[in-house]
């Protein structure tokens, strides 16, 4: 059994009071769900801060079964390349995870999959988990081309020598993400199982199974239970939700409680 991964990418976002605001909202929620639900511990979690709140957060998720991550990272691990950081900086901050490929950097930055197959193979070097995206444009949906964009996004990536167990696929429908649309629980579904079917042929079918598939894309409170009812979905990349401590604390609950259901 997979077990369930919440991550929050709070994206260019919160101060360094706002952020100790934030995490003290979501300890204490944690306790309140652990309370609820009797514990946490089927479920992982994950906050993802901006790079210059990594060690400030390193100590304020101490002692919590919280985890984090970064947004970013470069695949070299020094040289001249002003204003990026590396994955072996990234690990030293107590990080575990790194996003590699969110739609953002393929959109605003032009990231593409030469570039990110580095990414990736640089933040397992460092001992990290990397994070790697995959998803459609609306345009991409609406000509039918979803199958074709996420075989693109994962060919040439994702190989058979990458660690299976060092890496979580987040499938993120570039349309949902910001907008307030959201897949079905049945389109998400369609796209993760079509993802696990890509990586049966990458590995094996029993290490497929092994690998979570995250939904990112205006996951919230409002429609995280039915997403993760599926059978494909193994948690959530969340956005905007995971500013709101309330909200995420929520979403985190929904994936517990699904976690009882299943056991």
């Amino acid at each position: 059994m997979r077990t369930p991964l919440i991550a929050g990418n709070w994206k260019m976002n919160n101060t360094l009071v706002e952020a100790r605001e934030l995490m003290t909202g979501i300890t204490e929620g944690i306790d309140d769900v652990t309370a609820s639900v009797e514990r946490i511990t089927g479920v992982e979690i994950l906050v993802c801060p901006p790079v210059h709140l990594l060690f400030p957060m390193a100590k304020a998720i101490a002692g919590t079964p919280i985890k984090m991550g970064a947004q970013d990272g470069h695949y070299e691990t020094s040289g001249a390349f002003t204003g990026e950081v590396s994955m072996p900086m990234i690990k030293e901050t107590g990080a575990t995870h790194v996003i590699v490929g969110h739609s953002e950097r393929r959109q605003y930055f032009g990231e593409d999959g030469p570039l990110l197959a580095k990414k990736v193979r640089a933040a397992i070097k460092a001992g990290l988990t990397a994070v790697y995206c995959v998803g459609e444009t609306l345009a991409d949906r609406e000509s039918d081309r979803t199958r074709d964009v996420i075989e693109k996004h994962m060919t040439g990536v994702i190989a058979s020598d990458i660690p299976a167990d060092r890496l979580v696929i987040a499938y993120e429908p570039v349309w949902a993400i910001g907008t307030g649309k959201t897949a079905t629980p049945e389109q998400a579904q369609a796209v993760h199982a079509h993802i696990r079917s890509l990586l049966s042929s990458i590995y094996d079918s029993s290490t497929a199974n092994s690998v979570r598939i995250l939904y990112g894309g205006s996951v919230k409170p409002g429609n995280s239970a039915g997403l993760m009812a599926q059978p494909d979905i193994d948690g959530a990349l969340v956005g905007g939700a995971c500013l709101s401590a309330s909200d995420f604390v929520c979403i985190i609950r929904s994936a517990a409680l699904s976690a009882v259901s299943s056991s």
